[in-house]
């Protein structure tokens, strides 16, 4: 019975957000609320909840002060550097763009944290993706799945769990899975590809023209008292912005961006736009080299996990507010403009930790693993290891990271075993769900990518899902050709 309701409480879920009937906080909390008096545990639901938000405090924290850090490295110019980069890269063209979102993201996803690399990825591609109207969701779409293969770093989290949960080497599973790993990142650049070709299509092609005097609203990123600036190619291809969006882009029809988003009007494009102003008052030159400083010392102390990651950001936050912001108007100006960011995710991680507390509490989650490894026939022992693999998809989705790897992958490995196959296989096999495990409804920092890119948790899901499934099965068939899995 557990099963069942465990089953029907995430389709609920998914359902009322997709289909915006219920916001993501509110289902989050009363869907799960419900069916916790349905199986009649009702009365340990104040338990449940209180547990589900300890549990995941340290996170909403982190979450916290690493918008506030970051954020204030945003405002005194930290990324202007990387977002002139990826301009000149990117050249204004919709599909340059995209893959430009992709590089950016897997080459960020270095530092093992979701949360850092949206920040980062989308402080710099925001901006472009506004004023040519291009999609968000691809946007969201294509940084949570390139985020979610290199996921799969030891230090990123799922590798380290496996090899605890199955006390083997991490390096003994990432290593081997190199290979299969770059051919998922290579999937997602060849996605990158795609979708920027239907945007392309959509609203034609643009250049970049720096000697044509143009209004300052329409300034991307400048250096010095210049900057890159946008006109439509005299001989652009394809639809003009607005008449129309191919199947597939997540984006309605005449408006340019997606369902949900607030719209793309061009006063809230330009004030966005606006963002990285280069010559705004908050920026702080003199002080680059100590801000850039500052956040390699944070990332590489996360690495060397010197502290604990919500300490690290919060003595972050505080000593970058204090060094480049010393008087306390200032500082109370900086942290207003980034409230909105902090009270959305970290309400919506509260919220998120009412829905696990539910489900673990209940004993759903345990239900609904011991179901589905019961479901595998006998026959597919030997292949167990695939078996792991595609179970590492719906499993990692609907469960975090922890009840997957250290409830269900140990009975894996021990149907895997009795077959003869190797603990190792089956663990590179249970990273292979990892692309889509990022764009879980219980996974904190997805909450932090949808939120600053403005758009709707279940437009992105509904985008995203498809491809990032894609990507994961990408990532399994490469292991199993290679002989690694």
């Amino acid at each position: 019975m557990l099963t069942i309701l465990g089953f029907a409480m995430i389709a609920t879920f998914l359902v009322l957000i997709m289909t915006k009937k219920m916001s993501p906080i509110a289902a989050l909390v009363l869907i799960p609320a419900l069916f916790c008096v349905a199986v009649g545990q009702g009365a340990q639901l104040g338990d449940y909840v209180i547990e589900g938000v300890g549990n995941l405090a340290p996170t909403a924290a982190m979450l916290m002060f690493a918008i506030v850090y970051f954020g204030v490295m945003i405002d005194v110019g930290l990324f202007d550097p990387i977002v002139r980069g990826i301009l000149r890269f990117c050249k204004a063209d919709p599909m340059r763009i995209v893959i430009g979102t992709a590089l950016l993201a897997a080459v960020v996803s270095l530092d093992g944290d979701g949360s850092t690399t949206f920040m980062i990825t989308v402080s710099a591609m925001y901006p472009l993706y506004k004023r040519l109207k291009m999609s968000l969701v691809v946007m969201t779409g294509v940084a949570a799945t390139a985020n979610g293969v290199m996921n799969t770093l030891p230090w990123g989290g799922p590798t380290a769990r496996a090899a605890t949960a199955l006390k083997v080497d991490a390096a003994d599973i990432f290593v081997p899975m190199i290979p299969a790993l770059a051919v998922g990142l290579l999937a997602v650049i060849l996605l990158a590809c795609v979708l920027g070709r239907r945007e392309r299509k959509r609203l034609g092609t643009l250049t970049l023209d720096e000697a044509l005097v143009a209004e300052p609203e329409t300034v991307l990123v400048g250096a010095g008292g210049g900057g890159d600036r946008l006109t439509k190619a005299p001989k652009g291809t394809g639809t003009p912005s607005g008449t129309g969006t191919p199947s597939g882009t997540g984006t309605p029809s005449g408006t340019g961006t997606p369902s949900g988003t607030g719209g793309a009007e061009d006063a809230e494009a330009d004030e966005e736009f606006k963002g990285l102003d280069p010559h705004r008052s908050t920026l702080r030159p003199k002080l680059y080299w100590f801000n850039a400083g500052l956040t390699v010392v944070l990332l590489a102390a996360m690495i060397l996990e010197l502290m604990p990651i919500p300490v690290l950001f919060l003595l972050g936050a505080a000593l970058a507010l204090t060094v480049n912001f010393p008087h306390m108007p200032d500082q109370r100006a900086r942290i207003a403009a980034h409230a909105d960011n902090v009270l959305n995710v970290s309400g919506m991680v509260f919220a998120a930790a009412v829905f696990t507390g539910v489900l673990t509490g209940t004993g759903m989650v345990e239900h609904m693993a011991d179901w589905l490894v019961g479901a595998i026939p006998d026959g597919m022992g030997p292949h167990m290891a695939l078996v792991t693999g595609l179970l590492s998809l719906p499993l990692t989705y609907f469960m975090s990271n922890d009840g997957f790897y250290f409830g269900v992958l140990p009975v894996l490995a021990e149907a895997g075993a009795a077959h003869g196959v190797s603990p190792l296989e089956i663990a590179r096999a249970s990273i292979a769900g990892q692309p889509l495990h990022m764009s879980s409804p219980l996974v904190p920092a997805v909450y932090v990518l949808v939120g600053m890119a403005k758009v709707e948790f279940g437009d992105h899901t509904r985008f995203t899902v498809k491809w990032a499934v894609l990507t994961s099965l990408v990532v399994l068939g490469a292991g199993i050709l290679f002989g690694i899995i």
